[in-house]
């Protein structure tokens, strides 16, 4: 039988806030779980199949046992998406009774003593910029220090070529997106009267340790003022690119608000 955790925590997040920075942050302290994105997929069958599961009890086990580090802790990078979360939520309560709460019975019964730390990022506009640049350049996080001819780590397309790809209803469709996935996670957390730990991506990248330190506190690991915190092991991504696409987002937005 598998051990349950002793506790465990949620980093929710939508796309492009610094998620897999902070979560690999925490992951290399080898004491904060190992946050992962273990419930990301297509579908709930997906998610099952990703962790060769045929029910809910066993996909718990699968994450009770790779999700925790030894010191019972379990961490899960986890993003919002809100068709597959209805479906995540029906098959996790497969484990538990019929109740009042069934929903969130479910999701503590799968992540015992839960904390949640909500990532966001404040300017919606550059969120979506960058998401549409990694869906173009395939290319969503550059390992540091990685010299950008390694073999593996050059973009698909380089900047030269990517300026070409700015497409103003890509963007635009991105930045709606991203905001309808913040809000359920808001509404998600709101139903179940639970408080997060906000974590804002422009405050995180300018204070990067005291920002771990501090989601490490939140979660109650030991020595959290102390303990090592590795450098970021991701280099920012954002460049001319960004820019120019930001800048004519924004020109193109008032042309069409002006008519």
């Amino acid at each position: 039988m598998v051990k349950s955790p002793e506790q465990s925590y949620i980093l929710w997040f939508t796309q492009r806030v610094g998620s897999t920075l902070m979560a690999q942050a925490l992951e290399d302290t080898g004491v904060a779980g190992r946050p992962r994105e273990w419930l990301n997929a297509g579908s709930a069958d997906e998610v099952l199949k990703k962790h060769r599961a045929a029910t809910a009890r066993e996909l718990r086990d699968r994450l009770w046992r790779e999700a925790t580090t030894p010191n019972g802790v379990l961490g899960i990078k986890y993003g919002m998406v809100p068709h597959l979360h209805g479906e995540l939520l029906e098959l996790m309560a497969s484990v538990e009774p019929e109740g009042p709460h069934r929903s969130h019975a479910a999701w503590k019964a799968f992540f015992p003593d839960c904390s949640h730390c909500l990532l966001l990022r404040r300017d919606k506009l550059r969120l979506a910029v960058s998401w549409w640049r990694a869906i173009n350049s395939k290319q969503w996080h550059r390992p540091r220090p990685v010299p950008r001819t390694s073999v593996g780590m050059v973009e698909s397309n380089p900047p030269g070529a990517l300026i070409d790809k700015y497409d103003f209803h890509a963007i635009q469709h991105l930045l709606a997106e991203c905001s309808a996935r913040e809000e359920a996670i808001h509404s998600q957390l709101e139903e179940w009267a639970i408080e997060p730990l906000t974590i804002v991506y422009e405050d995180f990248i300018a204070t990067y340790e005291a920002t771990v330190r501090a989601v490490l506190g939140f979660l109650r690991i030991p020595h959290a003022r102390t303990m090592t915190i590795a450098p970021p092991a991701f280099e920012a991504l954002a460049d001319e690119v960004n820019e120019a696409w930001y800048d004519r987002f924004r020109a193109d937005r008032g042309r069409r608000r002006r008519r």
